[in-house]
């Protein structure tokens, strides 16, 4: 996944016609902004993933733009998105997020409630679990997010081994551009990379 925060239009143009087909948005306006100005024939290749804290009052515009919401972190956001999606008569897909580190100061499930969820989830229409993503806190050396992706990873397989589709349980997103390798060594199959594509973020 190209992680497209504070990227220009014509940035994730190069990176898509290099063959990337997923990008994560972090912002609703921005990631509107993207899309409209990408274009429909451009929009009908890649798969938009929104991967930020999603406000209640921003989840209509989400669920319409978006292919996947993967930081679903509560029962009552999971009910509000199911219930956009009925109203929009889209079939959508969320992850679940969940917070590895336990820090205050970011969105995510505690480790030891994702299973709960996941199995309420189940049950909303308009919504298909397809997976959980992640974030550890951020540490300079990239060997200190093992252990936390490797607690994801197990995470992940006992939800899609209660999961009534296990075959649509396939994401396990996690590792950014500093620890990605240690993220793929335990089991990652979507990694969300900005930095290592596009060079140095610009400023917010």
């Amino acid at each position: 996944m190209a992680a497209v925060k504070s990227r220009s239009p014509e940035e994730i143009r190069e990176v898509l016609a290099a063959g990337v087909t997923v990008l994560g948005e972090n912002r609703i306006q921005e990631g509107l902004g993207h899309l409209e100005a990408l274009g429909p024939l451009a929009r009908s290749t890649f798969r938009a993933h929104f991967i930020g804290r999603l406000q209640t009052n921003k989840a209509r515009r989400a669920v319409q733009a978006f292919d996947s919401i993967d930081s679903v972190d509560s029962l009552r956001l999971a009910q509000i998105i199911s219930r956009l999606a009925l109203e929009c008569q889209i079939a959508l897909d969320i992850l679940l997020e969940v917070n590895l580190g336990e820090e205050s100061q970011k969105g995510g499930v505690p480790p030891e409630d994702t299973r709960a969820l996941a199995e309420s989830v189940h049950d909303l229409p308009g919504l298909t679990l397809t997976g959980l993503m992640g974030v550890c806190p951020y540490d300079e050396d990239p060997a200190a997010s093992r252990p936390y992706y490797r607690t994801l990873a197990q995470l992940f397989d006992r939800v899609r081994g209660n999961h009534p589709r296990p075959e649509a349980c396939r994401w396990l997103s996690m590792g950014m551009s500093h620890d990605f390798e240690v993220a793929v060594e335990e089991g990652a199959t979507l990694v969300r990379v900005g930095q290592a594509l596009f060079g140095p973020r610009r400023p917010a």
